[in-house]
């Protein structure tokens, strides 16, 4: 197995432990309580972890920086099953803009 095949394997073994969480109970699950506390608790989460990511790299070692980079993407995930988004819509977004340049992409989204 690839380090690709597995690294896509753990996300997607992640994110469907994220689904299952959502109903759970709050008191015995950080996950049930982020869906119970809902989005506005989620969106927080991220931009506290974001800003922590951002700290980190501009103070801290790149060790620091991708533990809080775990925290940003586990939090990001919590997001997408309260949205019913999945990985692969967002991979499918990436892949639909390789090959193209960031400037020209974002210039089609304006």
């Amino acid at each position: 197995m690839t380090e690709e095949t597995m690294s896509r394997r753990f996300i997607d073994e992640l994110f469907e432990t994220i689904k299952s969480r959502r109903g759970s109970d709050p008191e015995e699950s950080y996950t049930a309580r982020l869906f119970d506390e809902g989005i506005e608790k989620i969106t927080k989460k991220i931009g506290e972890e974001s800003t922590e990511v951002i700290v980190a790299a501009l103070r801290e070692t790149p060790a620091h920086v991708v533990s809080e980079s775990a925290d940003l993407l586990y939090h990001l995930m919590v997001l997408w099953a309260e949205q019913e988004i999945s990985p692969d819509d967002v991979f499918e977004e990436l892949a639909g803009r390789a090959g193209r340049s960031g400037i020209e992409e974002k210039e089609s989204r304006e």
